[in-house]
């Protein structure tokens, strides 16, 4: 009589073995069941395709994870989404390496479909960087670049994205701007770039050119951020990288249970003078005092009283600044379906009263990936911003006399010009405070569908299309009893502003293990990136107090508009080698045209070359309290485009009147010649 005993095993990814042996009680071809230790084992020789996947705890895809048919030179890597297949013998191991992360072994006895999480590697190098158009592992790397992981972003609660950097990175200045609720950053990468232009960097949010700013996107919403510094790193951006390149990732949809992470945010500001101090009224009087003139100073308030009159004009405008900040991320799914939804309110009263700041904000994401070969990646992202603006005088509290004070002894405000003052000829902008105000409105939604091919275990097409539409509009009171507005019995001005970006590109990524050996992944694409913007403005005076919209001015002060196109088109080349992840080598090449170049000179060339020599990977190095030990070298060329939109036309101005009639004037002399500004690094 046979039975069956069944063992189970499971590993620590959760993925449970089984293994059945038979009992036997009866001879079987003249051999005792003593002399087989009651265990048969029948082991069929004949190939399997096995097929699966490679996740992090995060269940996050591990790209280029080496899985190899354990005693034979048999194996493959994984493609974009960590999906591989591979024939082996049946019941065979597989050996599943990646750098950053544990080994491990599984056996593919009665299995086709194996999923496979991989535990990350303290002791080891741990990252897969985002470089461009594609990711690498840290230690192939052989360009100058940084990541930061969003658990080194929290210690920042800021609006702008650019501020989180600020001392994060070598290399990367960041001045942190004015200051002012939902000011951004300056951001200059290895010093300044160009003779004349701008240096800021170019922002590139999941795989789409921004441009020189990251917009309205939400910092909580970060999962990465990495920093490109040399040409072997820049390069691949050709006219646009000569100032860096920061590429941003967002948090990305998790297969598993539902996760909802909830963070809320708090903060006070506070102004610091630094050392400059101004004086308090009796040492503004003893100073005056101390004129060697001083009989000459004559004007009705000269007293000692003088010394008593100690009005603060910086604890008048200045406060106790309070920020909030409010973010929830929603995500979850299976396999074939995955999603995620996060939504963010920032607020910000300045540490300057009067001027409040906030934003709301919203990412959807989706992964869908209906076939094994096919996964389809839509997500929308919007913000509103809001700004009110009735904000007190900064240069007030540096410049007006502590002896004058913008109340009388009433607690009234006083008016401009006042006999109260000493300095009677200044106007009281606490006055105008009571009517003028400023605010604005910015809108602004990304949508993305993007989409990958398997086309075979080592070559990938992916497709990345995004469309941008912002529109803003602010609006300014100037009422005609305020200093500014009562020569013109009151102003209003009313701007709006629309804006379209469309970037598409479309990449070829090859990445395949020859021999165990010898690593190669290269990328091939074509890019597209276009805008267009459209301003409009318009001043009216002359109103009746308390009226705000323009049709009650009586005067058309000012109109003005314009329109702002330019494009770009490029084809790109990037390939990697690595020979026993000991040895690399990386090509980059790029051709860009652009709108604003010359018509004789409307395409340009940018390449990089660079290498790499991982000596802690040969053979006679055995120093074990060193990591990573790597030399690394690179050449090559990145450029600017012109700041001017049509530099390459005689233009004419046609905006030029003379006693009303319209006219024209040379305005501009072109240059057909003109090209990209061009830096070569090494």
């Amino acid at each position: 009589m046979n039975q069956f005993k069944v063992k189970t095993t499971c590993l620590l990814s959760g993925i449970c073995l089984t293994l059945t042996t038979l009992q036997a009680n009866a001879n079987l071809s003249g051999v005792s069941s003593e002399a087989t230790g009651n265990a048969i084992t029948v082991v069929q020789q004949q190939g399997v395709t096995v097929k699966g996947q490679i996740l992090d705890k995060q269940n996050e895809p591990i790209i280029g994870a080496n899985i190899i048919e354990k005693g034979t030179s048999n194996g493959t890597v994984t493609d974009y989404d960590g999906n591989f297949s591979l024939e082996v013998k049946s019941g065979a191991t597989l050996a599943i390496s990646y750098i950053g992360y544990v080994d491990q072994e599984v056996s593919t006895a009665g299995k086709t479909n194996i999923n496979i999480t991989l535990l990350e590697d303290n002791q080891t190098l741990d990252e897969l960087i985002v470089v461009g158009y594609s990711t690498q592992r840290k230690e192939s790397l052989t360009g100058a670049l940084q990541t930061i992981k969003s658990d080194k972003l929290k210690d920042v609660t800021s609006p702008s994205v650019e501020n989180l950097l600020n001392g994060k990175v070598p290399g990367v200045f960041v001045s942190p701007g004015s200051g002012q609720p939902g000011s951004a950053g300056t951001i200059v990468i290895r010093g300044k770039s160009t003779i004349n232009g701008s240096t800021d960097p170019l922002w590139v949010i999941d795989g789409v050119i921004i441009g020189s700013n990251p917009g309205s996107l939400n910092p909580s919403d970060i999962e990465a951020m990495t920093v490109l510094k040399d040409a072997a790193s820049t390069a691949v951006y050709g006219s646009q990288g000569a100032n860096g390149v920061i590429l941003v990732t967002t948090k990305n949809p998790t297969s598993g249970k539902v996760k909802i992470e909830l963070s809320a945010k708090a903060g006070t500001t506070t102004l610091n003078s630094g050392n400059l101090n101004v004086m308090n009224g009796a040492e503004l009087y003893d100073y005056y005092s101390s004129y060697s003139n001083v009989e000459q100073i004559k004007f009705p308030r000269w007293n000692d009283d003088l010394r008593n009159s100690n009005f603060s004009w910086w604890d008048l405008a200045a406060q106790t600044g309070v920020v909030q900040d409010y973010n929830l991320t929603i995500r979850g799914g299976n396999e074939d379906l995955r999603s995620l939804l996060s939504v963010g309110f920032y607020d910000e009263k300045g540490a300057v009263k009067g001027y409040n700041y906030s934003r709301y904000n919203f990412l959807y994401k989706t992964d869908f990936r209906p076939f094994e070969w096919l996964s389809i990646k839509p997500s929308i992202s919007g913000s509103k911003r809001d700004i009110d603006d009735k904000q007190y005088s900064v240069s007030a509290m540096y410049s007006s006399l502590p002896w004058d004070s913008p109340y009388d002894e009433q607690g009234n405000i006083v008016g401009h010009y006042s006999d109260k003052w000493v300095n009677s000829n200044s106007t009281n902008y606490v006055y105008d405070l009571q009517w003028d105000k400023g605010q604005s409105t910015a809108y602004e939604f990304v949508g993305n569908f993007d989409f990958d091919v398997k086309l075979t275990d080592y070559l990938t097409y992916a497709s990345i299309n995004s469309y941008k539409y912002q529109n803003s509009s602010s609006n300014y009171y100037t009422d005609p009893r305020s200093s500014g507005g009562i020569g013109v019995n009151g102003r209003i001005e009313e701007n709006q502003s629309n804006l379209v970006r469309r970037y598409t590109n479309q990449l070829l990524r090859f990445n395949k293990l020859f021999d165990r050996k010898h690593s190669i992944s290269a990328v091939l694409g074509y890019e597209f990136n276009d805008y267009w913007q459209k301003n409009i403005g318009a001043i009216g005076t002359g109103f009746v107090p308390g009226f705000e919209v323009l049709d009650v001015t009586s005067i058309p002060e000012k109109v003005s508009g314009s329109i702002i196109e330019w494009a770009v088109q490029s084809v790109l080349f990037n390939a990697n080698y690595a020979y026993d992840n000991r040895y690399l080598l990386q090509l980059s090449l790029r051709r860009d045209g652009a709108s604003n170049f010359g018509d004789n000179a409307k395409y340009g060339n940018f390449f990089s070359v660079s290498g790499g020599w991982n000596i802690h990977r040969e053979a006679f190095f055995n120093a074990d309290w060193i990591n990573n030990l790597k030399i690394r070298g690179s050449y090559g060329s990145v450029g600017n485009r012109p700041s001017a939109l049509y530099p390459q036309f005689d233009l004419y101005s046609v905006s030029q009147s003379y006693n009303t009639r319209p006219g024209a004037l040379i305005s501009q002399i072109g240059n057909k010649n003109l090209t990209w500004e061009k830096s070569y690094t090494s």
